[in-house]
């Protein structure tokens, strides 16, 4: 690593840092447990390992970059390709979050309305290509703005199917607080992929 530093006229490196080191947990493929074959799209490392982990196929986007900047359009349109030969994609944008850590209200606003606009609205706009489907929407925590920090308050979350979709022209909207008024909470977060699967009627 060295020499070729040393050849682009760059520092040695001179020391090593190692993190997040720990033995690999014995978990089961997702699709030993769900009867599925899923795909992971993220631009974030951690996200994108559990995916591989999982068994999942790494769907790589051009221009996703785990920030502000990221290719949303081009998340739904890789979901869209990978649904024709996957049962489920996992999509994953860290853009919200980053905006929450930085305390930057403007860019968190835009970074959720890109989300729902350019994934959301593109995947709903298009899922009509497959017979039958099922859509959630999830944060996996809270990022407040005011904290700049994660929080433990409950994460709001909304699943429909296509019946119901196809069904509705406006919903009550997707908030924390309609969200907590829905009573729907899940105490153990691994208890929700499970029901999200089994209830195909419930939304």
């Amino acid at each position: 690593v060295n020499i070729e530093r040393r050849k682009k006229g760059l520092k040695e490196a001179n020391s090593i840092w190692l993190w997040g080191q720990g033995k690999a947990l014995n978990v089961p493929l997702f699709e030993d447990k769900f009867g599925l074959k899923g795909g992971v799209i993220s631009a974030v490392d951690l996200i994108k390992g559990i995916g591989v982990y999982l068994g999942f196929e790494t769907i790589y986007v051009e221009g996703a970059t785990g920030y502000f900047d990221t290719n949303y359009l081009g998340k739904a349109e890789g979901a869209l390709n990978g649904l024709k030969h996957l049962d489920f994609v996992f999509v994953h944008v860290e853009a919200p979050d980053e905006a929450g850590h930085s305390g930057d209200i403007k860019e968190k606003i835009q970074a959720i309305e890109s989300f729902d606009e350019k994934v959301v609205g593109t995947m709903i706009e298009n899922m009509s290509m497959f017979d039958d489907y099922r859509i959630i929407v999830a944060s996996d925590h809270f990022t407040p703005i005011c904290m700049k920090t994660h929080t433990s308050d409950p994460a709001p979350f909304a699943w429909a199917g296509r019946k119901e979709l196809e069904s509705v022209s406006k919903g009550p909207g997707f908030t924390e607080k309609s969200a907590k008024e829905s009573g729907l909470i899940f105490e153990k977060g691994y208890d929700l992929m499970p029901d999200f699967l089994d209830n195909q009627n419930n939304t």
